[in-house]
Formats: C-alpha cells, structure tokens, sequence
C-alpha cells in the first residue's frame, strides 16, 4: 500500500503538471498535486508513523484502507474540476474525505490514550494537521452550499490545507525523519515539537483568517515561517551543513524547508497585493512539495519495501534513490523560482526533476533481496 501510493503521488504530480500544460483549470491543477498525490500518501506515512509515536501494534486493516478511500475522493474533486464529471460529484468526494478522516483522527485519539507511557509529541502534530483538514473540508462544504462566502471559504479551504494538513504533518515528521536519514539523534527533536506547535497552529489559524482580513498576514507569516527557519536552524547546529548536503535525501528535505519558507514569502506577497494568488500556490508545490515528497521517499521506499532488520538489499534501493538527490533538488527549486517570476521554462525543469526521481525510483524498485 505505501509504495502503491508513493508511486502514484509521483504520477499525480506528473499529471498537475501536464494539466497545468494543457491549460486546466488551477484548481485541478492544485487538486491532482495537493488531493489527488500528496494527501493519501500522508495518510498511509502517518498510518506508518503512529504505532511508533505510540509504541503501539501496526494499524489494522481498516485503517490501512483510509488512504483509498482520500485518494478516491482526490480523484472524483480533480475529476469535477477538470470538466470530466458532473458538479453534484465534489459533494460526494468532500463527504467521503470528511468520513475518512474523522474516523483517522479517531483511530489516533485511541491510539494515543492507550500508549505505553506519554506518546511522542509527533503525534500532536498529526492530530493537528487532522484537525486542519476536517475544518478545510467543511469550510469548502459550506462554501459550496452557500454561494455568497465561497470566495471566503475558499482562501479558508486552500491554507488550511497547505499550511495546516500538509505543512503542520510535514514539519511533525520531518524533527524524526531528518535524524534517521543521517543516522545521528536528534536530542532537541521532541522538546522542539513541544515548543512549537502553538505558534505553529497560531500561524495556519491566521494566515487562514487572511483571506478574510488580510491585514493578518503579516502575523502569520511571521510565526509559521519563525518555526520552520527554527526547525532549519536545529538541523544545522546538531548535524552540521556539509552532512546534510552530503546526503541526497536529507538535502531535499532541507530543500523542502527553505522552499517552504520562500513560499510563505510569496504568499506574504500576494495577501499584501503584491502579486496574484497563482505564483504562490506554484511556489508551494515546487519549492515544498517536490523536494519534500522525494526525499521522503528515498529514505521510506527502502523501509516500506523491505520492512525488519538492516539488509543489504534496503541498502542497495536506498542507495539508488538518493541518487542525484542534490540535483533533483536544485531544478525543483530552480523550477519554482522560475515559475514564480513568470518564466515557463521553470516548467521544464520540474518535469526533469520529476522524471529523473522517476528513473532512480524505477531503478530501486529493481533491487531485489
């Protein structure tokens, strides 16, 4: 299931961007990378992730099935919006998304009261970016029943879900992945998710706000890009510049984070009227997105494929996916950074960079044991 779904979040960001090529609407360009790939990926990384947070037994099957049924609801949402369904199928995609994760929030909620001991603070976060999304699919819910504040409810959907779903699960995961890339503890990890995580649910609540007020921008820009750029700066101090660009997956995770700081920036930008809403939305999915996702997945695709002990052959698909993981990095952020200005030929280098994970990614999927 986890590799099933990696594969396919690769393939969906291959399809924003041929929709995006093809002049689609932005919204299912947005919807085919944010619904349709990353969200069910986060669903079974967190499916992943929980029963070690809390020291737990694996999910159950029931559980494992969530990601299904978000990408189902990812497909029908890209499906409306690029004109190939009919209108009345987003309300069934938005109840299904809204059923799928109450019930995931849940599982988590039981999770945690039942741990060995005080679960690990990651989880919080997890349960925070939950809480974001079951809000972004009820404000889109209501927007859609109410014509009058769709405008509104729709800036409300669109940073809550970046900023909040994917942003507030990208930063939980990444204090615990960036050690296990580098293979060195992280001391300060646990007491920096504990720190912050207020100013980061402070930032995605006004930066949500915004649309509504946007003199709020200032105020949430400030505090979620406070915490990331904290979060950059730990990994610096504790693992030290040359060792982070020496690794291909660990690189793009720093790529990620920088990337997402710059996109804030932008969006800071646009809510202050300084440019249009379209750049940032861009610079979100190739300045974050990308670098997040593949540098996750060079590490996770080893683990998930050849789960247990060490092994040689883990080793080997490791190897074969951090390949030019410092190059895949550049051309996504150098994509973005076009892209952003208005230069098309960005567009060119992010489909490079996507093809040539889809090369390495191919090429560990060939390792056998």
């Amino acid at each position: 299931m986890l590799i099933y779904l990696g594969c396919c979040a690769v393939l969906a960001f291959a399809l924003a961007m041929a929709l995006a090529l093809a002049g689609a609407a932005p919204a299912a360009v947005a919807h085919a990378a944010f619904a349709l790939g990353a969200m069910p990926l986060i669903f079974a990384a967190m499916g992943h992730f929980v029963p070690v947070l809390t020291r737990s037994a694996g999910a159950a099957p029931t559980v494992h099935r969530l990601p299904l049924a978000m990408q189902a609801a990812g497909a029908a949402a890209v499906g409306v919006l690029a004109g190939a369904l009919p209108g009345w199928a987003l309300h069934g995609a938005v109840a299904l998304g809204l059923a799928a994760t109450g019930g995931f929030l849940g599982w988590q909620w039981r999770r945690g009261r039942a741990a060995l001991g005080k679960p690990h603070p990651g989880l919080a976060w997890y349960q925070a970016a939950l809480g974001c999304l079951l809000l972004a699919l009820l404000a889109i819910l209501v927007g859609l029943l109410w014509p009058a504040g769709y405008a509104a409810l729709r800036l409300v959907h669109l940073h809550l879900n970046t900023l909040g779903f994917i942003g507030l699960t990208a930063i939980g995961t990444l204090h615990v992945l960036m050690p296990t890339v580098l293979g060195q503890p992280d001391p300060l990890a646990a007491q920096r998710l504990r720190r912050q995580l207020p100013w980061a649910l402070g930032g995605v609540a006004l930066s949500a706000l915004a649309g509504v007020l946007p003199w709020l921008t200032l105020p949430g820009a400030l505090l979620m890009g406070g915490v990331v750029a904290h979060t950059l700066a730990g990994w610096v101090t504790t693992h030290g510049w040359r060792r982070i660009v020496g690794d291909g997956a660990a690189v793009a995770l720093m790529g990620a984070g920088v990337g997402l700081l710059a996109a804030m920036a932008i969006g800071f930008a646009h809510g202050l009227g300084g440019m249009p809403g379209r750049p940032a939305v861009t610079a979100f999915f190739a300045l974050f997105l990308l670098p997040l996702v593949t540098g996750a997945l060079s590490q996770l695709l080893p683990v998930w494929r050849f789960p247990g002990p060490v092994t040689p052959a883990r080793g080997r698909m490791r190897t074969a996916l951090v390949r030019f993981g410092a190059l895949r990095t550049g051309l996504f952020l150098g994509g973005g950074a076009l892209l952003t200005l208005g230069q098309t030929a960005g567009a060119a280098l992010l489909a490079a960079g996507v093809l040539l994970f889809a090369a390495v990614l191919l090429g560990g999927l060939a390792v056998r044991r």
